[in-house]
């Protein structure tokens, strides 16, 4: 699985971060990305419940 973080609709919440910090991180611009590609297998279900919580849905998971 690979996570991608839509730059230009992410406000920077920093819940995915809170959620799964083993995958998403905050950049120098205050936008969360993905840091870990793959997604290792144990941070799966984190992440996709980082992607389920985001408010703003900018959070992309795919096989």
């Amino acid at each position: 699985m690979h996570a991608t973080v839509d730059q230009e609709g992410c406000i920077g919440c920093g819940l995915c971060t809170g959620i799964c910090g083993e995958v998403f991180a905050l950049n120098d611009e205050g936008k969360a990305e993905a840091v870990v590609n793959p997604i290792p297998p144990e941070a799966e279900a984190a992440a996709q419940e980082a992607r389920d919580s985001c408010p703003v849905s900018v959070i992309d998971i795919q096989e």
